[in-house]
């Protein structure tokens, strides 16, 4: 019973730190579908190359998300016309560091962590999102009231790169039609927003709800029985950062959380690249991440997602501890107390209000206000 309990606490402490950024990465995803209009969105993002995987990556570098609130965020991009490389390197770089993390990394773990850690996050995000095309693609699930996208989609193109184009150039029969039409409605700020937000709230989460649980309560056993602290016994070289990487996949931690953990770690004696290992790959992945991913690509994208993952973990682990020992760096930060990003009366709000919005019957009033006539919601 003492072993269930503490596992069940890890879990529910785990949901309530995830909640707040859960919350904001819906609405990111609300907005941008209310604001951002899809067509402008396939042209920035939804072309094949490096360049646009680059522009995803930056782009998500500095927002405040962890590896389970960029999940709506990225799928929210990805249906309003993103490739499928963007929306990885998104995926990568946003959790893996971001402007609050940055700052605990001076504070806990110094310049040179400061410095390495996001160029790590954002080129581990643009590797993998080129390599994301060693998947076969897969149809996107657009979302409801693209411009001509559900003509689009069907009589101009079938896979992934056809259908983003469809959105930016399929110009003729019924999909300019259906682009036009919608011209003719105005809405208003109200109305757009509504929309945006009803869309995040309903398809996006509906589609990641169950895996999130499932993620969770995986990382509240895993926590349980390994915890982060017994991970500074391996020390350093291959073996060290191979146990950083086993643990870190699954297990949930954003970038913030994981700063405090691997100053820890570094005054333990665990190697700097070793430590960097648990940096990249414990805030990019978790077993919800991987269950909502394995539901959008397929099965195949996901293991091309967590190899290039690990792959560059490795790789600019074995870098850090070759510079490291090269130029005779000290990276070894005192450990500071921080203080928590979200108060702990916040989170609880915000786990209560993500439980409402993920039940069906108790999230229907709020639904209905979100559908209210404008003059009413005046």
């Amino acid at each position: 019973m003492p072993l269930i309990a503490h596992m069940v606490g890890h879990t529910w402490t785990l949901f309530l730190e995830a909640a707040p950024w859960l919350l904001l990465g819906l609405a990111i995803a609300g907005l941008l579908k209310a604001w951002i209009p899809e067509r402008r969105m396939a042209a920035a993002l939804g072309g094949k190359g490096l360049w646009p995987t680059t522009k995803a990556a930056f782009i998500g570098a500095p927002l405040p998300l962890c590896s389970c609130g960029v999940i709506p965020a990225a799928f929210g991009l990805h249906r309003a016309g993103a490739s499928r490389a963007s929306t990885t390197a998104f995926l990568i770089a946003t959790p893996e560091t971001g402007a609050d993390s940055v700052g605990a990394s001076y504070a806990l773990l110094g310049p040179f962590f400061t410095v390495l850690r996001p160029v790590a996050a954002v080129a581990s995000g643009i590797i993998t999102g080129m390599l994301s095309g060693l998947a076969p693609a897969t149809p996107v699930r657009r979302s409801p009231g693209v411009e001509g996208n559900s003509c689009c989609g069907s009589s101009c193109g079938g896979g992934e790169e056809e259908q983003v184009k469809s959105t930016i150039g399929c110009d003729t029969g019924c999909c300019s039609t259906s682009s036009a039409s919608a011209s003719d409605k105005p809405r208003s700020p109200w109305r757009r927003t509504a929309e945006g937000l009803h869309y995040a709230i309903t398809d996006i989460l509906d589609d990641f709800s169950l895996w999130l649980v499932v993620g969770l309560v995986v990382a509240g056993i895993t926590i349980t029985f390994v915890p982060p602290s017994a991970l500074a016994q391996y020390g350093s070289g291959w073996p060290a950062m191979l146990a950083m990487l086993v643990v870190g996949v699954p297990l949930y931690v954003c970038a913030t959380e994981s700063t405090p953990i691997a100053a820890a770690m570094l005054l333990a004696g665990v190697s700097p690249g070793a430590v960097l290992v648990f940096l990249l790959a414990g805030p990019a992945t978790n077993i919800g991440t991987v269950g909502a991913l394995y539901k959008e690509f397929g099965a195949r994208y996901v293991a091309v997602y967590l190899s290039g993952i690990s792959g560059c973990a490795l790789a600019f682990g074995w870098l850090t501890d070759a510079i490291v020992g090269r130029l005779d760096i000290n990276v070894v930060a005192q450990l500071h107390a921080s203080r928590d990003l979200v108060p702990e009366w916040l989170a609880l709000i915000c786990g209560l209000l993500l439980i409402v919005l993920a039940v069906p019957i108790l999230r229907a009033p709020l639904l209905q206000l979100l559908q209210r006539p404008e003059s009413s919601a005046r």
